[in-house]
């Protein structure tokens, strides 16, 4: 077969089955035996054939692609969830595009970059969908899912940690650990998690009869986080806890109250949230809430595949908990110890 691109009708001739039956081999069709299925894979083999899933496309209408649109890929929690992402949809038959938001971009310029690729479904991480942009995948028949992020109104499916839930599990934490001044450090203000993550906390504190002490802002970045924590400690009636959005504020955070000679968590307690890989590290031994990826990941992919199979399916929105990781900067109520734990499983 040299000098010449082997086909799949070679493929079935040399298996002695049809070529329909060939191209089942090589999806996730149950309509084909055992049996077939591993005669036309040995003749694939020996005569080194290779399906084209381009052509495959044109014929069926699907492109097997999915685009992921992700708006702030320096954020060191997204490593995992890609990786995550590609492996989950590889098990599945699928292939992923990635395409970014750039720093002052718009989701609005990436979206329809993806959507001229024919992808068959889009995840939008990071980032806000516009009414428009929902309503132009809604008319060109692509399911779209939030995943960390969601839309009140429930326009399009989204898979997200139980934010405020996290919130009031962190609030219940410091008050029964004695604390009396308690901050909140924001991420970008907007965008939903950030939002969840402070009314959790705010309104479980106010339950409780007490109120948040201050808050800042630092842009779910790491000088942001340095910058806010350390106007937070420069005042006459510091904080004596710090709950910030995300861990890589949090780290700031930490490295801000050190400079500035306050011990973590003897003077202040410090927590964030996600639990990336540098939370773990000793120099900071981050205490923090960390998200199901892969949870997260399964439910979203489900949803978006059954979506994909069955457009009329209606928006699904899940709320995954999280698990509190409870690690060296926070000082924990009496008879808590170090560990993970699930949320909700011990303060109401």
């Amino acid at each position: 077969m040299t000098g010449k691109r082997v086909t799949s009708l070679d493929v079935a001739k040399l298996a002695g089955v049809s070529q329909s039956a060939v191209s089942r081999s090589f999806s996730a069709s149950r309509k084909v035996s055992a049996a077939t299925r591993k005669k036309v894979l040995a003749a694939a083999h020996k005569l080194g054939y290779t399906p084209n899933a381009i052509a495959r496309s044109l014929i069926t209408h699907r492109t097997h692609m999915i685009g992921m649109v992700m708006g702030d890929v320096t954020n060191p929690f997204y490593p995992e969830v890609l990786q995550t992402f590609s492996v989950c949809f590889q098990n599945r038959g699928q292939r992923m595009m990635l395409f970014t938001v750039p720093p002052g971009g718009s989701i609005d310029d990436a979206l329809p970059q993806a959507l001229q690729y024919r992808v068959d479904g889009i995840i939008v991480t990071s980032a806000t969908l516009s009414s428009h942009l929902i309503e132009e995948c809604a008319r060109l028949g692509t399911p779209v899912i939030l995943f960390n992020r969601k839309i009140r109104n429930g326009e399009v499916s989204s898979v997200s940690c139980d934010n405020v839930e996290g919130g009031r599990f962190i609030a219940n934490l410091l008050l029964d650990a004695g604390h009396h001044r308690c901050a909140f450090i924001a991420g970008v203000e907007d965008t939903s998690t950030n939002v969840d993550r402070e009314r959790g906390f705010v309104d479980r504190l106010a339950e409780r009869g007490m109120e948040l002490s201050v808050r800042d802002v630092g842009d779910y970045s790491y000088s942001g986080g340095y910058q806010a924590a350390a106007r937070l400690l420069s005042r006459k009636d510091w904080p004596d806890a710090i709950f910030c959005a995300n861990d890589i504020t949090a780290l700031g955070a930490i490295d801000a109250a050190r400079q500035e000679n306050f011990r973590v968590p003897e003077d202040v307690s410090i927590i964030g949230f996600d639990d990336i890989p540098p939370s773990a590290w000793p120099s900071h031994d981050l205490t923090t809430v960390r998200q199901r990826i892969n949870l997260m990941v399964e439910e979203t992919t489900d949803i978006l595949l059954a979506r994909i199979q069955d457009p009329s399916l209606p928006t699904a929105t899940r709320l995954i908990p999280g698990d509190f990781v409870a690690r060296g900067t926070v000082r924990l109520p009496p008879g808590m110890e170090r560990g993970r734990q699930p949320i909700s499983s011990r303060f109401a």
